[in-house]
């Protein structure tokens, strides 16, 4: 007798239609189709690690676990240097000091750069740290790349210079989509140079 349970196929369906209408919009308010958006993003972040710049990724709870996840993924795995501004006591001390809605704004102009790369993400892009770090990012001449999902009209989705919008309103598939699709980003690194060789 087989007790293995069969999978949640629609889950599965689910996520992959929401990841499949993806969109990208750029800085300018042109629109991408979902390649373009992960190739441009990723070319940035090569140019600017070689241009001896940084990746910084800020997020909240769920986000906060994908830019940890990614900044060690993009070190090791694409070589690219990035950090996430998580650190608990960085946290706890700015928004002691300044307020939650600070913590992430502090960090960047404490440690950016002209030249940065900055990418935020927030399922439902209305978090005021989040799109103040990203106001702090502009101010310091960062490029942009922002990842948010839920309502269509949030704020995020048009503040950076590529953006990327999941149509979803849960978590779990806007969560785990951000995360697939900057480790499709990544991914596409390793093709980019395996064909370049």
């Amino acid at each position: 007798m087989n007790s293995t349970p069969s999978l949640p196929l629609s889950y599965f369906d689910k996520l992959r239609n929401f990841l499949s209408a993806t969109i990208v919009t750029l800085g300018d308010g042109g629109s991408v189709d979902l390649q373009t958006g992960l190739t441009t993003f990723i070319s940035k972040a090569v140019e600017t690690h070689q241009n001896q710049h940084k990746l910084m990724f800020v997020g909240n709870g769920g986000s906060a676990g994908i830019c940890s996840h990614l900044a060690i993924d993009y070190s090791k795995n694409g070589g690219l240097r990035s950090l996430a501004f998580n650190d608990g006591a960085a946290l706890t001390c700015l928004g002691n000091d300044y307020g939650y809605e600070h913590v992430f704004e502090k960090q960047i102009e404490f440690h950016a750069h002209s030249g940065d790369l900055v990418v935020a993400i927030s399922s439902s892009g209305r978090s005021k740290n989040i799109l103040l770090a990203v106001e702090k990012a502009r101010e310091k001449g960062c490029f942009v790349v922002t990842f948010s999902g839920f309502a269509s009209e949030n704020p995020l989705r048009t503040l950076g210079d590529v953006n990327f919008y999941l149509p979803s309103g849960e978590y779990g598939f806007v969560e785990v989509g951000h995360l697939a699709l900057c480790h499709a980003a990544l991914d596409l690194r390793a093709d980019l140079l395996s064909s370049a060789k």
